[in-house]
């Protein structure tokens, strides 16, 4: 089988691990890049430290040669070595929208996407832009840290998601497992797409919201309710759709919605698990993203599209609509930080 010609959009962590696995694997990789990146990428060339995959036999990290991959300042600039087979899209939910802005114009020449942004709303915002047929649902359960511009570290290893409804889909499963991607198809890609997010609810705004971590969150009896509420209203709305949990790489999603039926003394251990290993030591994602201060969350794109969709089919879900409408007020710097730090019972008070 020949191989792909692949445009990445990004060298984020997602891009450069993807992507840079890829490649390693023979893949031809093109990355898309703001100038200052491509111009730093161009002379250093890409790192990434794998070396927890037993696989791979090896306790260096990978260096990729400049000349062994293609890095753009724009996506004109990029499409000029196409045309490509397929294309990686990672990026942040609340970038997506700006981004397939600036598909538009070229939208003939793009080939199908690879989506493994997370979230549900990314595929059909790609869908609407460029068609259906160039959207391909996709997710990543393995665990990358971001030193810098392609420069990764894997840091827990399961694998991808990709739907199997595109003709391009078992090209892309084989490609992807010949570079130890661990890849896994899924016929149903809303329960694919719906289960990760599911998994990426946990403690994630309570964190940023009291700036606390996942295990302190845990500790405290009040907010363990306020999670497995919160996991339930996600559950119930995905009831109503008829989408069902699934298992993902690496991930047991099923076993995460049984517990939430479980005494809460019995549920604690398995959901303080979920909630800390698909980060290691790190904070959530929306405690990085509000303590940098760049004024985004993803919350809008997780929990909010929990409450869209509960709104849409009659499901109430008043705690994730209290976490959404609470971290974006503190995101936006209408409520100062330290409103809610380490004051859970001011938070629990907002119900």
């Amino acid at each position: 089988m020949a191989n792909l010609k692949i445009l990445s959009f990004g060298a984020g962590a997602i891009g450069t691990y993807i992507g840079g696995s890829l490649a390693l694997a023979g893949e031809q990789l093109v990355f898309v890049e703001q100038s200052a990146v491509a111009d730093d990428l161009r002379q250093r060339g890409m790192r990434l430290d794998l070396t927890i995959d037993r696989r791979r036999n090896t306790k260096q990290a990978f260096i990729i040669h400049p000349s062994s991959f293609v890095i753009a300042p724009s996506l004109e600039d990029a499409l000029r070595y196409g045309p490509f087979d397929v294309a990686l899209f990672a990026l942040k939910s609340y970038d997506t929208a700006a981004a397939v802005e600036g598909m538009k114009p070229f939208a003939e020449k793009l080939p199908p996407i690879l989506c493994l942004s997370n979230g549900v709303d990314n595929e059909p915002i790609l869908a609407n832009a460029l068609g259906v047929e160039k959207v391909i649902p996709g997710t990543v359960t393995s665990a990358i840290g971001r030193r810098g511009a392609g420069d990764i570290v894997l840091e827990r290893l399961r694998g991808i998601g990709i739907a199997t409804s595109h003709p391009l889909s078992d090209r892309l499963l084989a490609a992807a497992n010949a570079a130890l991607l661990n890849a896994q198809a899924f016929s149903n890609a809303a329960a694919m797409k719906w289960s990760k997010m599911l998994t990426n609810l946990i403690a994630n705004p309570t964190s940023a919201i009291l700036d606390m971590t996942a295990a302190e969150v845990f500790a405290n009896p009040k907010l363990y309710q306020l999670e497995i509420e919160m996991l339930r209203e996600c559950l119930a709305v995905m009831d109503a759709q008829h989408i069902p949990v699934v298992d993902l790489p690496g991930t047991p999603a099923r076993a995460l919605a049984f517990a939430t039926r479980l005494p809460l003394w019995l549920s604690k251990p398995l959901l303080a698990r979920a909630a800390g290993a698909g980060r290691g030591g790190k904070m959530p994602s929306f405690h990085i993203d509000l303590h940098s201060g760049r004024g985004k969350s993803e919350v809008e794109f997780l929990h909010g599209a929990v409450v869209r969709a509960g709104e849409k089919f009659g499901v109430p879900t008043p705690v994730n609509k209290m976490l959404t409408e609470t971290l974006m007020k503190l995101t936006r710097g209408e409520t100062p930080l330290e409103e809610f730090a380490h004051q859970p019972e001011k938070l629990l008070k907002l119900l």
